[in-house]
C-alpha cells in the first residue's frame, strides 16, 4: 500500500497540486485522473521521488519516504518499476537489452540468468521471439508490452503507469489495460495508473482518485461514478464519453 498525506507542490508562484491525501491499495489498479493541466503527472512524481513536494509525506508499506535518507530511498526505489508515457526504449537497445536493463544496474544476476528473466517477463506479457528486434522494428503497443516487461523484470512491489494508452488505438489500448490489471492483481502489486481515458477508467478503474485543479474532489471505483453528485467530475466523464463515442465512428 502507498499512502499520500496533504501533498502540496507549488512551482514559482502557481499552486500545481493542494493538500491532497489518499490511499493506493495492493492488488489493484488505483487510477489518478482529470483533464490536462489538473496535476495528475506531478502528483505521481511526487509520489516516486522525481519532485519533492513542498509540504505532505509520502509512505511505501509505513516507510517515510519523503523524509528518508538516502539508502532508505535507495531500498524504495529498487521496488519501484515505471511504465512511462512514451515507453522509453532505448533506441539503441534491442527488446532483450531493454528489459535487461533495470537487472544491469540493479541486481548481481548472472547474464544466464538475467536473459532467463527477461524471457520470463517477455513471454507474460505476450511477445516471445522479438528479442533481437530493435524497438524501431517494432509497433507502438509492441513498445507498450516490452515496457511493462522491463516494468516488472525487478519482480516490484510498487508499479507507476503514466498514460499507458497515449497514442495507442482503441483495441490496443484494451489489451494494455488488462495486461496492466492481470500483472497486478498476480503480483500482488500495488498499481497506480496516470490517465485521462475514459474507457480505462470504466474497465480497470478498481480505485479512481480525480483532481480538478490541483485537488482531490472525488474517489471511488468504476461502479459507482454515476452516483458521485460532483459536478466536475459529472462534466469529465460526461465530455469523455462523448469523446470516446465519436472516436469509434
Amino acid at each position: 500500500m502507498i499512502e499520500i498525506e496533504n501533498i502540496r507542490k507549488s512551482f514559482g508562484a502557481s499552486v500545481v497540486i493542494d493538500g491532497i491525501s489518499g490511499t493506493f491499495d495492493k492488488g489493484k489498479t488505483n487510477l489518478i485522473i482529470g483533464s490536462s493541466g489538473t496535476g495528475k503527472s506531478v502528483l505521481l512524481k511526487c509520489i516516486v521521488g522525481l519532485l519533492q513536494p513542498d509540504e505532505g509525506i509520502v509512505y511505501y508499506d509505513g516507510r517515510n519516504f519523503t523524509e528518508a535518507d538516502k539508502e532508505m530511498k535507495s531500498e524504495v526505489r529498487r521496488e519501484i518499476g515505471m511504465l512511462f508515457q512514451g515507453g522509453a526504449l532505448f533506441d539503441s537497445k534491442n527488446v532483450e537489452e531493454n528489459v535487461m536493463f533495470p537487472l544491469d544496474i540493479l541486481t548481481s544476476m548472472s547474464p544466464m540468468d538475467k536473459v532467463e528473466r527477461a524471457n520470463f517477463c517477455l513471454k507474460r506479457v505476450g511477445l516471445e521471439n522479438v528479442n533481437k528486434k530493435m524497438p524501431s522494428e517494432i509497433s507502438g503497443g509492441m513498445k507498450k508490452r516490452v515496457g511493462i516487461a522491463r516494468a516488472i523484470v525487478n519482480n516490484p512491489n510498487y508499479l507507476f503507469c503514466d498514460e499507458p494508452n497515449s497514442g495507442l488505438d482503441p483495441q490496443t489500448s484494451i489489451l494494455i489495460d488488462e495486461l496492466i490489471q492481470e500483472i497486478t492483481q498476480e503480483f500482488d502489486i500495488t498499481t497506480i495508473v496516470v490517465t485521462h481515458d475514459m474507457n480505462s477508467v470504466m474497465g480497470i478503474g478498481e480505485k479512481i482518485m480525480f483532481l480538478y485543479k490541483g485537488h482531490k474532489i472525488w474517489e471511488g471505483s468504476k461502479d459507482i461514478i454515476t452516483e458521485s453528485g460532483v459536478k466536475e467530475f459529472d462534466d469529465f466523464v460526461f465530455a469523455n464519453k462523448v469523446m470516446s463515442s465519436l472516436r469509434k465512428k
